[in-house]
């Protein structure tokens, strides 16, 4: 293997200076750079990873610990996000998926503490309050998709509320004013969330809340939506758009109007939650959904996290630079609304 003197007799430069290159030093002349370069790529020099971080006190590792992201395709792309952010950045992430167990939460922190990770991310499969393990806060740390109530950890995660109310604007734009909802309730922040969002929708069009075109039923299962959506349609004064929890809700919304015979969006307009693979897309005619932005959480949490790992490297205080970051869900128009 090529050695950093190697590459300095090739470029005809000292390896003081081929450490320079490899650092980034603006200081360092273009031509004498390109040389540099030019010799690196000669001989396949690759810098000792393990001499490095003794130099530099970091490992340029971030440890990322997940629920059950790492096996569902649904939230996948949190994982993704997060690791182009780091390779871009000259960071490798090393992922624990640990199935929701807590005993493995703390086996988990503790591996990545004893591989000297510079960082670690926290990220769950849906939006929810978390009580990680203490001393996980002896390296900067983030938390994706998922929160503290007493905000004592840096978070970023979907803008349910605002979520809520762009789906259900985009109902009253099209000139719906009788909206359906249909829920799960479950109680995790994003039933609440969605809820408050539809609510303050309706609100600015000077439309009541009406409970009555409301249904709230166990989980946000496909089987659930069927049930909530042919409950509504059989009201009297039955709605003329659904807003569903989520696509899967929505997908059994679907079922429920051709088994009466109702068309989509000629009868009923439908908009769900999640743009989740393999449902919104497939469903006849499409599903317009709002998008959850699991690789922009990726990404924002990585870059966020790194700007602690810099700070902390300089002896900054990060105690107090603790965001809850709220990420926008977009409209995905289809052909349902």
């Amino acid at each position: 293997m090529a050695t950093i003197k190697d590459v300095a007799k090739r470029a005809g430069v000292s390896f003081k200076t081929v450490s320079r290159v490899l650092n980034d030093d603006t200081a360092v002349r273009h031509e004498t750079r390109a040389k540099v370069i030019e010799a690196i790529e000669a001989l396949d020099y690759r810098p000792n990873i393990m001499a490095r971080s003794l130099r530099s006190q970091r490992t340029h590792t971030i440890g990322f610990i997940s629920d059950l992201i790492a096996s569902t395709p649904y939230a996948s792309r949190i994982i993704q996000g997060a690791q182009e952010r780091a390779w871009e950045n000259d960071y490798l992430l090393l992922l624990i998926n640990t199935g929701g167990n807590q005993a493995m939460k703390q086996t988990a922190v503790d591996t990545l503490l004893d591989r000297q990770v510079d960082g670690i991310i926290y990220a769950t499969m849906y939006h929810r309050e978390v009580h990680p393990p203490e001393n996980i806060r002896e390296v900067p740390t983030m938390l994706i998709d998922c929160f503290m109530a007493d905000n004592s950890l840096p978070s970023v995660v979907p803008n349910e509320e605002e979520g809520g109310y762009n789906a259900t604007l985009h109902l009253l734009q099209k000139g719906h004013r009788r909206i359906g909802y249909i829920c799960d309730n479950s109680g995790v922040v994003a039933t609440f969330g969605r809820l408050a969002g539809y609510q303050k929708a309706l609100a600015d069009y000077g439309i009541p809340f009406d409970p009555d075109l409301t249904c709230f039923l166990g989980s946000s299962i496909s089987r659930n939506g069927f049930l909530g959506a042919k409950t509504l349609m059989q009201l009297e004064n039955p709605p003329t758009a659904l807003f569903c929890f989520n696509d899967r809700m929505a997908m059994g919304a679907y079922d429920a109007m051709r088994s009466l015979n109702l068309t989509i969006p000629d009868d009923v307009a439908i908009v769900g939650f999640d743009n989740q693979d393999l449902v919104a897309a497939d469903l006849n005619p499409g599903l317009t959904t709002m998008a959850l932005p699991h690789y922009e959480m990726g990404s924002w949490g990585v870059d966020h996290l790194i700007s602690l790992i810099n700070k902390a490297q300089d002896n900054l205080d990060i105690s107090e630079q603790h965001v809850h970051k709220l990420l926008t869900c977009s409209l995905i128009e289809r052909a349902s609304a």
